[in-house]
């Protein structure tokens, strides 16, 4: 391992994209932030050190056993989130990056490429969701958050965003625009005229360090390994990225999968995996590689720590050996609890599918037990422990692995046919998570407020003949927008009672769960007003029953009223939990 002669950042970058520098499929997948990528190229500016890097000149004949991936320019949070297979034409060797390809790749972004990650609260699905910005330097202000330890202001904007008022200062210079200038002299000057630059000082000076950052400085130090060991390759590589943004060892087992399995790509296979359990056949989830590699040691039946000891050439063949029936499973399981009202916003625990799978795979379910009417029963049980686990707190925390290995010993035991619920609790209890409940986590329960993660659980266990599998909506039975202080004063509510009124009306007494549509058309209308329209409840009987299972009964005509109604419902929810949860006897008290 010898020492290089340091290069720039420009030299380094195009030999990227002269596909001279790749990247070996040990290497993890890219996850700096568009904070840490403007840091780094503010270092640079300020010619601060930003670290050595590792290289492998990686001969022909040991280029054929490995596979390469280029590096990726344009991220796209839902389209493009992954770096593509490169090919390394037989005969020719190539240079892979053993450390510093999250650095590299930063610097490619910023330079060549763009970043489109989601914005809050947008969905997935929405085309606008993911805005593509570059990274600009301001060249007139000063950062105006000190606190960030900036001397540039840099940001990720869109072109919109960068785009001067009209005949204002163009003072966004987008930060892969350096490349193109002819030099830093004459050319800077031009450029700055044409962008209306009035402190052309300070606005100079700017550019230059940006120049000088990315063309003349070399600040890109480098090894090079020139071992052909694979086995003393992977020790290094593991070696060096032990620090940093910390190598996952699920990173590195899909690393080593990669290299050992014989038949099928590894990275390929859990990456289409991931976007297929969570964005195909209207499922909107947000598993990750983690869970899937869990998910794969437990069926394939070898030890499910996440540790090097445990990523045997023997382990991952079991592992590639069950692919096919991993995939139909976690597929299965993804459609499953989907079908039990789940989705990335209200699956509190994303590893509650790893046993779901698992049973799956062990009673040989096929698609039709996903709407089997003779497998109805069995759904349903399973769908309450799963609804149990979720509600109940800390049972898929700390001590993950043990409880995922008991429960897997269970399932492998079970000759029935069906879901084991009593055993697999059994287990959990034994491990310290049992999922009974005493009365002092009802109560917590009963102050879930609207939009929580454990809410949407608790309500389908309250209201289990929903069919849950078409979209449904947290709603509040009476509306939010009339809880204001200026609202309730006009409706005669007293002064005294207003706060009392703010502080339930987001909490679990006041929720209930409609469909999507229907919580649409009610809106803000008054819950006694909307159960008396016969659009909504054409027969009266309807009426009757949807009062009686959402425990409204006594619903009041207006306002007034609320807070009794809010009291007796609270207390019949609570009746209904300790009966669906098995709680013990109710304490005393359940009212200040």
């Amino acid at each position: 391992m010898a020492f290089q002669t340091p290069r720039s950042v420009q030299e380094m970058l195009t030999a990227i994209h002269k596909r001279e520098y790749l990247m070996p499929a040990i290497q993890r997948e890219f996850v700096w932030s568009t904070g840490q990528i403007v840091k780094l190229v503010d270092s640079l500016m300020r010619g601060y050190p930003v670290g050595s890097f590792l290289l492998w000149d990686v001969e022909p004949e040991t280029a054929q056993s490995y596979t390469f991936y280029e590096f990726l320019t344009h991220y796209h949070e839902r389209d493009n989130p992954y770096a593509e297979k490169a090919t390394v034409l037989s005969g020719t060797g190539t240079t892979a990056v053993l450390d510093g390809q999250q650095r590299l790749t930063a610097l490619n972004i910023a330079l060549y490429g763009s970043i489109a990650e989601k914005k809050k609260y947008a969905w997935w699905s929405s085309p606008d969701a993911f805005p593509v910005k570059k990274l600009y330097l301001n060249l007139v202000d000063d950062p105006k958050d000190e606190e960030l330890g900036l001397k540039y202001d840099l940001r990720f904007l869109t072109d919109k965003e960068a785009a001067a008022e009209q005949d204002g200062e163009d003072k966004w210079f987008r930060v892969g625009a350096i490349l193109d200038l002819a030099n830093a002299g004459p050319a800077t000057f031009k450029e700055l005229e044409q962008r209306r630059i009035t402190n052309v000082g300070d606005a100079s000076q700017r550019l230059w360090d940006l120049y000088e950052a990315v063309r003349v400085l070399k600040p890109m130090n480098y090894f090079l390994v020139t071992d052909q060991d694979p086995d003393k390759v992977l020790e290094v590589f593991v070696r060096v990225n032990s620090g940093g943004t910390t190598l996952s060892y699920s990173d590195l087992l899909l690393s080593m999968a990669t290299n050992q399995w014989k038949e099928l790509d590894a990275r390929e296979e859990v990456r289409s995996l991931v976007r297929d359990l969570n964005r195909n056949a209207g499922r909107q989830f947000a598993f990750s590689k983690d869970v899937v590699l869990k998910t794969a040691l437990t069926i394939a039946g070898v030890d499910v720590r996440f540790k090097v000891t445990n990523f045997t050439q023997a382990n991952m063949a079991e592992v590639e050996a069950a692919w096919p029936e991993i995939e139909g499973a976690l597929l299965r399981a993804a459609t499953l609890l989907q079908q039990f009202g789940y989705s990335e916003r209200n699956l509190t625990a994303n590893s509650v599918i790893v046993p779901v799978a698992h049973y799956l795979h062990r009673r040989g379910a096929g698609d039709s037990y996903l709407d089997s009417s003779s497998d109805a029963a069995d759904r349903l049980v399973l769908q309450r422990w799963v609804t149990r686990s979720l509600i109940k707190r800390g049972v898929w925390g700390s001590g993950l692995d043990t409880t995922l290995t008991r429960i897997r010993d269970v399932l492998n035991a079970n000759t029935t046919g069906c879901f084991p619920v009593a055993e697999v609790e059994a287990a959990m209890a034994a491990a310290g998570k049992s999922l009974s409940f005493d009365p002092a986590e009802i109560d917590e329960l009963l102050n879930l407020k609207y939009a929580g993660q454990r809410t949407f659980p608790v309500l389908s266990v309250l209201y289990p003949g929903l069919n849950l599998s078409n979209q449904f909506h947290e709603d509040h039975i009476f509306p939010k927008s009339r809880f204001t202080r200026k609202r309730l004063a006009a409706a005669g509510i007293p002064a005294e009672k207003i706060d009392d009124y703010l502080e339930t009306v987001n909490l679990l007494p006041n929720l209930q769960l409609l469909p999507g549509t229907v919580n649409i058309e009610k809106q803000a209308t008054l819950p006694a007003d909307w159960i008396a329209s016969e659009t909504v409840f054409p027969i009266a009987e309807r009426r009757e029953t949807y009062l009686s299972e959402n425990d409204l009964d006594g619903l009041p005509l207006d306002l007034a009223d609320y807070l009794v109604f809010f009291k007796e419902r609270k207390q019949r929810i609570r009746n209904r939990l300790i009966k669906a949860l098995g709680a013990s006897t109710p304490s005393k008290r359940t009212e200040e």
